[in-house]
């Protein structure tokens, strides 16, 4: 069980072609960059969180440190949305 050859490769991705369909690939695609973009935004967030909250590091101008001010997550480029609350839901199925 070593690596996986050209003829493997090809046999995982006509199998998911036949599993989820040719037309809902780019949709998954497209979810998958959006949560991608979101987790990076987060994870930067974070990180300027706590380099804010060392002591010899003056706070970064345009930003609150007012506890009641609700984050957003910022965008993309090229997505349809310019800023969205952090708590707001983000399952938008119809059950």
């Amino acid at each position: 069980m070593g690596r996986l050859g050209p003829t493997e490769i090809i046999l995982i991705l006509v199998v998911i072609i036949l599993l989820f369909g040719a037309k809902k690939l780019p949709d998954m695609a497209r979810s998958l960059g959006k949560s991608a973009r979101i987790l990076k935004s987060e994870a930067k967030a974070m990180k300027s969180d706590d380099q804010q909250s060392a002591p010899a590091d003056p706070p970064h101008p345009g930003t609150t440190t007012d506890p009641s001010v609700p984050r957003t997550i910022q965008a993309a480029p090229g997505d349809v949305t310019s800023a969205r609350p952090v708590t707001e839901p983000t399952d938008t199925t119809k059950r």
